[in-house]
């Protein structure tokens, strides 16, 4: 899930948010606002039922920030980089690049978002408590009480064993520990996702159907995701495992064919195009890659303009490439490819590009690691 924009860093993780989280931030301060705060504490003026509403839904989303923040301190506490935290649709993610080292390091890291969620709702709760037996009561009370329910509701839902949530990660990390598998483990994770997801979709439409309304039909949004996600994860569980071991070196296509910066795209689809095998073309400058031209980017420049436009014009810059070191493993490699537009990484050894990876060598490397660990398990 891609930011939209970024609002900041926080414990030196960059922070963003998607457009997507304005249609929850809108629907949750419109519920409180126009249904349940005007139902529950009846008689006060509309700017007040607006302004709980909208200060409510903001401490939530701080809080989702909390939740998220803590799988990010945790995480790199145990070793793994964080390219970011993006909040959206559905809560928010940590972007983690790798995986734990051991079942414990993965225990750690999906347990603290639930427990930091859990105490935020306690927090809420003991104050609004507090409140009530000061004798105070009004929108306050109901704001406090609303946020102290809904973190300790994310907390439990959290924490339901199945991907991608993170209990699918504490189930995850219990099987990894059990059998000492750790794909075996992420499959678990990810079927017992798609097992919740459609009880899910099950739930909502009945609920639909009963008179629920929208609710019901996010439910079954919910349950929607959940088995879209669950059902990549177990890919990449599967794709990691057969990757596991492979470098870089050993996918690359070694040397490959490259061009100036100053060619025009005339002179690339007069002479490079049939010539040249590829789909992508690196450009370098003395051996240093400074761009990468492929057919989709030479694609959308019109006929009359291409004997005036330079391939660096339509190249990806070089602050865009993806670099990778020949002998990196290409698991790691595969976070980063799938972050870039162009979905190739160059070979760089001594700052001189030296191969290209592209889909096709990961899909190739993919099939013959299948193969392999196929032997292995007949072997046993």
């Amino acid at each position: 899930m891609r930011a939209s924009f970024r609002i900041g860093r926080i414990a030196g993780v960059p922070v963003g948010v998607n457009w997507s989280v304005l249609v929850i931030f809108g629907l949750i301060a419109w519920g409180l606002a126009g249904s349940q705060f005007p139902r529950s504490y009846p008689d006060r003026p509309t700017w007040a039922y607006v302004l709980a509403g909208l200060s409510a839904a903001v401490v939530f989303f701080l809080g989702l920030l909390a939740h998220e923040v803590s799988h990010a301190v945790v995480a790199k506490r145990n070793g793994l980089e964080v390219s970011g935290i993006t909040l959206w649709l559905f809560g928010g993610v940590a972007e983690l690049r790798g995986e734990a080292r051991d079942p414990g390091a993965e225990l750690r890291i999906a347990g603290v978002g639930p427990l930091v969620s859990l105490i935020i709702g306690v927090v809420f709760g003991g104050v609004a408590a507090l409140l009530a037996l000061a004798g105070v009561h009004g929108l306050l009370l109901g704001a406090l009480a609303w946020l102290a329910g809904i973190n300790i509701l994310l907390a439990v839902f959290n924490v339901l064993p199945a991907a991608p949530l993170d209990g699918g990660r504490l189930l995850r990390a219990a099987v990894w520990k059990a059998t000492g598998d750790r794909t075996r483990a992420s499959v678990v994770a990810a079927r017992a996702g798609w097992v919740l997801g459609a009880l899910l979709i099950a739930l909502g439409l009945w609920q639909f159907l009963r008179g629920a309304g929208v609710g019901g039909l996010w439910l079954a949004l919910i349950g929607w995701f959940l088995i879209g996600a669950a059902g990549m994860e177990e890919r990449q569980a599967r794709m990691g495992s057969a990757l596991r071991g492979v470098r870089v070196a050993d996918v690359m296509t070694p040397q490959p064919q490259t061009a100036s910066g100053d060619m025009t795209v005339a002179d690339f689809v007069d002479h490079y195009l049939f010539a040249y095998r590829h789909s992508a073309l690196p450009l370098t400058d003395e051996g240093r890659p400074v761009g990468l031209v492929t057919l989709d980017r030479v694609r959308g420049i019109p006929a009359d303009r291409r004997s005036a436009t330079t391939l660096a014009e339509v190249a990806c810059r070089a602050d865009q490439l993806v670099l990778a070191d020949p002998d990196e493993q290409l698991t790691d490699l595969l976070p980063r490819l799938s972050e870039c537009a162009d979905g190739r990484a160059l070979v760089v050894a001594g700052g001189r590009l030296v191969g290209i990876v592209s889909p096709s060598d990961i899909s190739r490397a993919v099939q013959r690691g299948s193969l392999r660990d196929q032997q292995a398990q007949t072997s046993r």
